[in-house]
């Protein structure tokens, strides 16, 4: 088992910042690849970023050039820096960890989740 934690979220303006993170406890010993999905109200689960245990990422291409997924497997954490941000990037975010080395798209894909941190960006 896993246990994945987010912080990070909050109320920012159009155009701002902030960074997501995501600390892991429990069987991190085997190698995950890590996802983060967001969901807004009235919407479905939506993938936003993937990283592989080596580093390699995949981003959803709402958020490709402004967000920026990484990791220190070291600290057992990821990361999602969100820069130039919109009103329509408002939503809840998931960091998910599934438990093989290449991420994936898909919310399926992934055995873990965290509970969430709120993401509001006013116009």
């Amino acid at each position: 088992q896993v246990q994945l934690v987010e912080s990070g979220g909050g109320l920012v303006q159009a155009g701002g910042s902030l960074r997501l993170s995501c600390a892991a406890s429990g069987r991190t010993s085997s190698r995950h690849a890590m996802g983060w999905f967001r969901q807004a109200p009235g919407k479905e689960r939506a993938f936003v970023a993937t990283i592989n245990w080596s580093g390699g990422s995949t981003y959803a291409d709402s958020v490709k050039g402004r967000f920026t997924i990484s990791r220190d497997n070291a600290k057992n954490t990821v990361y999602l820096q969100m820069n130039s941000l919109k009103p329509e990037d408002t939503a809840v975010y998931y960091c998910a960890a599934r438990p093989f080395v290449l991420g994936a798209t898909s919310k399926d894909r992934y055995d873990y989740w965290g509970q969430g941190t709120q993401v509001t960006v006013s116009s």
